[in-house]
């Protein structure tokens, strides 16, 4: 160990051996500018989010801010909706951003080359992040056969591995399988349940998004110690309101349209069968569009339906920019959500996050149950309507047309609950003391 001065603070560097031989090394700096302040232990992190959703880079750059050597992971072909990807102006010079790429298109429909392609992103991003020789290792949204590769990787290197659930991957993947290939899905999901559950009890740490994991956690015996649970919030910061009229709504004939907006990924879980639903109940309404802004199977099977049955207001585009999306947002007068009853106690949808930080009303349809549910009514933000209901869900987006006091309502509130919740100062605290104990636990 060695001490020195650096702006009046001091520095420690600790190098811990590991049972390979390797080594990695933590700074502990003593911030001796403000009598009282307790020291900082600044560490060398990899967050690795296979989607590189909004909001992981929030976390990513706000950690960077306070010192700590931040390296953001995540996979280029994955196409679902993205934060902000490249460096920006205000960016620390600690923080980088590394995509990987498998060299090759990436798709859901066929399981086989997708699992082929998972197995080859797991040897990449294994080898990329052990490469960066991290402290602390956190990923989440990963195919498990790719999650455990950077596990074992990662531990091998001497970091510890906190292991970030955004959905129960298994448990999920178990429940769909098994209704649409019932055999073969029963024992494709048996895998996937003792590779995940192998997985979590070697974690140092594990980040739920919802308490509603904690139960299968504990019959897959994980330890109640190493898990916290820390909800997901909106990137506040990248998504301002903004007006109805906007560049982006004139660009695509929107600005004086009543818009229900679908944006993100329109996947298995997700019903697509309630967009045609709306899409035929406003057909004779023509200042009524329903735009779906999205990629995945449930995506392209709408668009496959629409192209031998046109509906002239439904508006399909491809996933927009980050640098746009806040426009985006702001073109609706309606957001709108689903989550099927498979997926509802497995599954945060972080879309309906984005869509508080947007202001406009939500419509969801999901389990009642489900996160997603509790919070759109703890902010008073929208309507709900339980998974499979299409003709309350249609009645729910009838009121939502013509109720515009009951919407401003909604989009008031709604933007209040975000601006009051989504922290990211807080959420950093809660990030900086979960890697703290898995680094304790790993050492």
């Amino acid at each position: 160990m060695r001490s020195e001065s650096i702006h009046g603070s001091a520095v420690r560097s600790h190098v811990h051996g590991t049972g390979s031989g390797l080594r990695r090394r933590e700074h502990l700096v003593e911030v001796g500018a403000r009598p009282g302040q307790r020291a900082r232990l600044l560490r060398r992190i990899a967050l690795h989010d296979y989607c590189g959703h909004p909001f992981q880079f929030e976390l990513s750059r706000e950690l960077a801010r306070r010192g700590h050597e931040v390296r953001h992971f995540f996979f280029a072909e994955d196409m679902g909706p993205k934060g902000n990807t490249g460096r920006l102006s205000d960016d620390p010079a600690n923080f980088s951003i590394e995509p990987i790429s498998i060299g090759r298109a990436y798709s859901k429909q066929n399981l086989i080359r997708r699992r082929e392609a998972d197995i080859l992103y797991g040897e990449l991003a294994s080898r990329r992040i052990a490469s960066f020789a991290p402290d602390v290792t956190i990923s989440g949204n990963t195919p498990l056969e790719a999650q455990a590769s950077i596990l074992k990787s990662v531990h091998r290197a001497g970091s510890a591995f906190v292991f970030w659930m955004q959905d129960f991957y298994s448990l999920a993947a178990a429940k769909i399988l098994s209704r649409k290939i019932p055999v073969l899905g029963h024992m494709i999901g048996a895998y996937y349940r003792h590779l995940e559950a192998s997985m979590l009890r070697r974690s140092d740490g594990i980040v739920l998004a919802s308490e509603d994991f904690k139960p299968a956690l504990r019959g897959f015996g994980v330890e109640e110690v190493v898990i916290d649970v820390i909800p997901n919030w909106g990137a506040l910061d990248t998504l301002p309101l903004r007006p109805k009229d906007n560049p982006w709504a004139v660009r695509h004939g929107l600005s004086d349209k009543f818009v229900f907006l679908y944006s993100g990924t329109l996947a298995l879980k997700h019903n697509p069968d309630l967009l045609w639903a709306l899409a035929e109940h406003f057909e004779k309404d023509p200042s009524v569009v329903i735009a779906v802004a999205a990629s995945g199977v449930s995506y392209d099977a709408l668009k496959a339906r629409n192209a031998s049955e046109p509906k002239s207001n439904l508006l399909f585009l491809p996933l927009q920019p980050m640098d746009v999306f806040p426009d985006v947002l702001g073109a609706a007068d309606v957001l709108v959500a689903l989550l099927e009853d498979d997926a509802g106690p497995f599954s945060v949808p972080s879309k309906v996050l984005s869509y508080l930080c947007g202001g406009r009303p939500i419509l969801l349809s999901a389990p009642p149950s489900n996160l997603s549910v509790r919070l759109v009514e703890k902010a008073a933000a929208g309507l709900c309507v339980p998974a499979g209901q299409q003709q309350a869900f249609v009645a729910a987006a009838d009121r939502l047309r013509t109720e515009p006091q009951t919407c401003a309502g909604f989009r008031a509130a709604g933007r209040a609950y975000a601006e009051g919740a989504f922290n990211i100062s807080r959420v950093a605290d809660r990030f900086e003391a979960m890697f703290a104990q898995a680094a304790a636990r790993a050492a």
